[in-house]
């Protein structure tokens, strides 16, 4: 029992099974739902309601696909960060760690102010070998946080006074101040502590009443925490890799979540039909606006 209790519903949005879902994201822009299959390098389209998804293909590994506040995406392809406007052209905004091979960018995410936050990891789990990178409008890219393994996940409370981020093996969410003129952040410490049996932490969303939705890989469930960083409800999910929630739907009342079936075994495949599929949970607290990238 824990002292919220949604009286939420889980449904299946799209069975189609991607093998690593991840980056869900709203465009208020179009209505569509962004997802991506890192491995398969696809970024999906999808409309609520809608039978028909579009997909188009990147050549790498995608792990996010952010809209622009002027039309177009910012894709996360392998070690570089690309432009995609509307018609399909491509230009390369900057590009990271190409001397470290197994690396690529991973979770991505832009601040109220229309910065974007692009983190890299390490595919093979090699301790501070990835960072977190800022990509301000005018192009000029910082690298901000140094000695990460898996940058995950990224987020901004209320005010856009706190910055949270996840560097999935250390277990924990962090907490930053962050300055919403500047970009800057400082002050890391200790947010929220996850115990390793209840599995990695990975993307996380913040809602309209300031709490944080973590997805938990391996885990089989997502966990909502207060600003107060208590555990607020736990809710359990028919897959073991959850693995990016973002809330979407014209009002922002449906949480979407991404599922992988990487690291699943044969055996475990035989048996969760719905690995790889793309969740609803319904009945939750709605969620905040898209914060699109400047440009």
């Amino acid at each position: 029992m824990y002292p919220q209790e949604f009286r939420h519903s889980l449904s299946i949005a799209r069975r189609d099974p991607d093998h690593l879902g991840e980056g869900t994201t709203w465009d208020p822009r179009s209505g569509h739902l962004i997802t991506v299959d890192i491995t398969a390098g696809l970024v999906h389209l999808w409309r609520p309601g809608s039978s028909e998804r579009e997909t188009f293909s990147t050549d790498g590994e995608v792990s996010a696909a952010v809209p622009c506040r002027d039309g177009g995406f910012v894709l996360a392809v392998e070690h570089r960060l690309l432009l995609r406007s509307e018609d399909g052209a491509q230009t390369v905004l900057a590009e990271v760690e190409t001397h470290i091979e197994e690396n690529r960018f991973n979770d991505c995410r832009c601040d109220p102010q229309g910065r974007l936050w692009a983190g890299t990891m390490s595919r093979q789990r090699r301790a501070g070998e990835a960072a977190l990178y800022r990509l301000d409008p005018d192009g000029e890219l910082t690298k901000v946080i140094d000695g990460t393994t898996i940058s995950n996940g990224l987020a901004w409370n209320a005010s856009g006074q706190l910055m949270y981020f996840i560097d999935s093996t250390t277990q924990r969410i962090d907490v930053f101040d962050f300055d919403p003129l500047s970009g800057e952040i400082e002050e890391r410490r200790p947010f929220i502590e996850v115990a390793e049996a209840d599995g990695l932490p990975d993307g996380m969303t913040v809602d309209a009443e300031g709490c944080i939705w973590v997805a938990l890989f391996g885990g089989g469930a997502i966990h909502r925490y207060t600003p107060d960083a208590e555990l607020d409800t736990v809710i359990s999910l028919p897959v073991t890799n959850p693995t990016c929630p973002g809330f979407g739907g014209a009002d922002l009342d449906v949480l979407y979540l991404t599922s992988a079936r990487h690291r699943l075994s044969p055996e475990q495949l035989a048996v969760e039909s719905l690995a790889g599929s793309l969740l609803a949970i319904e009945g939750v607290t709605p969620g905040r606006p898209t914060n699109l990238f400047v440009r």
